[in-house]
Formats: structure tokens, C-alpha cells, sequence
């Protein structure tokens, strides 16, 4: 978790305009064979998680959303 403490705050505008970009972050991660305990230290994976504490209605947890393309990716 040392990454988020060193990252610099963003807007939730800023992010929501992004999460495309950190979907397809995730995406590339589990396509290049990356661990959940790898990509669980990335900063898409920080930047999921605060959208999803932030707006938890809008946006799923990075868990699920994990899940979710890795199935997409291996099917």
C-alpha cells in the first residue's frame, strides 16, 4: 500500500473520466500473466478502489471487476 500513500490526490472527476483506462490497465495485467497480488499493488487497482469507495452504486469493487475480465479474457 506504499504506492497510494506516494501517488497525488485526484479529483473523483478525474478519475471517473479514467476508468476506461484503468479497465484496460487491468486488462493488459491479467493478459501479461500478472498475479491479483501483482496487480492488487498497481495503481489502477488503487485508483478502482477509490472509485468504487467513493461512488459504490457506479463502480464495481476491483475484486469483482477482476474476476469479471478474467473470465472475459479466458474464455
Amino acid at each position: 500500500m506504499g504506492q497510494a500513500a506516494s501517488t497525488p490526490r485526484i479529483s473523483i472527476g478525474a478519475l471517473e473520466a479514467s476508468y476506461p483506462l484503468y479497465c484496460k490497465a487491468m486488462r493488459i495485467l491479467i493478459r501479461e500473466g500478472k498475479s491479483l497480488e501483482q496487480i492488487q499493488r498497481s495503481l489502477c487497482w488503487d485508483r478502482l478502489r477509490s472509485l468504487h469507495h467513493c461512488l459504490p452504486k457506479s463502480y464495481r469493487e476491483p475484486g469483482q471487476l477482476y474476476v469479471h475480465l478474467k473470465r472475459e479474457i479466458c474464455a
